[in-house]
């Protein structure tokens, strides 16, 4: 399996390759050559191996399909090592709980940080240890982060040989117990940089970073955002477990809700339904930072400024500028590189914005490939919170909340409908306290996190500064 970049170059690079290094240097993102098809006989016996082996046993039959450069005792032995029981709380790893016939919650946030990041930073930061100890070599990772992405990366990756972390995220914008997941960590190779800015500001240096070649290439910079590949193949496996859980046979169809801030989960879907999961619409529910369901909804791609990109309940969400984004837009137009990359440089440079309204292919956005988007706000998270927890006794964290609330909206008769759980319901308490009037349960291993001593810097949104501290360190 050969891998290209989603500009234009077309010069074909292996998954090991990638791993270390995120962004292609025409600063695209990268996709396969082509996806893996898979036809009844194959999901038949995927249906198999997991119920039968378990998770791993199934993530290691998808990941095999895209990595030809790892032994395959070798790959089997990372996914075994990274899915077990103890990381992720049940044999199952992402259970479903259904909440009423036909419709489903999977439960993507029992690992080590309590967000669904997880299911892929454990395998990324397994991968990363991997093949850096084959090579003799050293990476630093440079990420950003809303909220869920920093611990799950930082959580992955202490400790690990060869691997030093620095986390940009937006300063005091993520919620008090997201803070302090990756603030108390006082590992030597972790470094959180708290950026005065939103998001968009934090992703923007982690680009231009990437993009300064010399620099790259100098102090060996990787990434673990959903920019980076493996992250989103890695989430590509819960799709069809989900689907197995949720079906008794390889003839029915199901539609996936999934809250979307960076396009990376959801995308994650779109692979899953090109290589031929038999999934009906996928369902991409936003908050009140709706630039996705905007594109769903009309053609129109806008990308909301700073000043513009709110501040909401569901702050892994508040996201302006979806990175993953350019990966449909990419399949979405024949996989024409040198539109894709004038779509994604000129055009939002110029005027912030692109419009395939008028573009034949923007019809296919929900005809062929599925996606159809609505959004959420406060008062319709508080609702559904409660909603849920007074009917099902089941008690959801706010962007599942949102998910949950479109999800509603686009259900079909037939058709089971799974909502990805994002996050526990303990990492955005002051809004559980507003809808319940009660605290939501916390694990014993975090009791007093938010007491504990941090070790941040904060930063202007300066990627020469980032650079600078990134140099100074190793």
């Amino acid at each position: 399996m050969n891998y290209i970049s989603t500009r234009g170059d077309t010069t074909p690079r292996k998954f090991c390759d990638i791993l270390l290094e995120g962004l292609a240097p025409d600063g695209g993102l990268y996709l396969p050559q082509q996806y893996p098809q898979i036809d009844a006989a194959t999901l038949a016996a995927w249906r198999e191996v997991h119920a039968q082996q378990g998770y791993a046993a199934l993530a290691f039959e998808i990941l095999s399909l895209y990595i030809d450069d790892i032994p395959a005792a070798d790959l089997k032995a990372i996914c075994a090592k990274t899915y077990t029981s103890e990381v992720f709380g049940s044999e199952a790893i992402v259970p479903l709980k259904k909440l009423r016939d036909g419709f489903f919650l999977e439960a993507l946030s029992n690992g080590p940080t309590l967000a669904f990041k997880d299911m892929a930073m454990q395998l990324l930061g397994n991968l990363f240890e991997y093949e850096l100890a084959r090579r003799g070599q050293q990476l630093n990772i440079l990420g950003a982060t809303s909220g869920d992405t920093g611990s799950a990366a930082e959580y992955a990756m202490r400790g690990k040989k060869g691997i030093r972390v620095f986390m940009l995220s937006p300063h005091g914008r993520m919620s008090a117990f997201q803070q302090a997941q990756m603030f108390s960590l006082q590992d030597e190779n972790i470094h959180n940089i708290a950026v005065e800015g939103v998001f968009d500001d934090c992703q923007d240096i982690v680009k231009a970073v990437s993009n300064d070649l010399a620099f790259k290439r100098r102090y060996s910079i990787g990434t673990v955002n959903s920019i980076n590949w493996a992250r989103l193949l890695a989430q590509v496996v819960y799709y069809f477990a989900g689907y197995f859980q949720a079906t008794a046979s390889n003839d029915e169809r199901v539609s996936f809700a999934v809250p979307s801030g960076n396009f990376g989960n959801v995308c994650a879907g779109h692979v899953a339904r090109m290589m031929g999961l038999p999934i009906h619409q996928l369902v991409v529910a936003t908050n009140e930072n709706d630039v996705l369901d905007e594109f769903f909804r009309t053609g129109l791609y806008r990308v909301r400024s700073a000043a513009d990109t709110h501040e909401t309940s569901s702050p892994s969400m508040d996201i302006s500028k979806a990175s993953n984004f350019e990966r449909f837009v990419f399949d979405l137009l024949g996989r024409d590189g040198p539109r894709v990359k004038k779509l994604f440089t000129d055009a939002l440079a110029s005027s912030g914005s692109f419009d395939l309204s008028a573009d034949p292919a923007f019809k296919q956005a929900s005809s062929t490939y599925g996606f159809v988007s609505g959004k959420s706000s406060h008062a319709d998270r508080l609702d559904t919170i409660r909603q849920l927890f007074e009917q099902h006794g089941v008690m959801v964290d706010t962007h599942t909340a949102d998910g949950v609330k479109v999800a509603r909206e686009h259900e079909q008769a037939g058709v089971p409908m799974i909502v990805l759980e994002t996050a526990l319901p303990i990492k955005f308490a002051a809004t559980i306290v507003e809808a319940l009037g009660r605290e939501p349960d916390r694990p014993a291993k975090f009791e007093g996190i938010e007491a504990l001593p941090r070790r941040v810097q904060i930063m202007s949104a300066d990627s020469g500064a980032v650079q600078r501290l990134i140099a100074a360190n190793c």
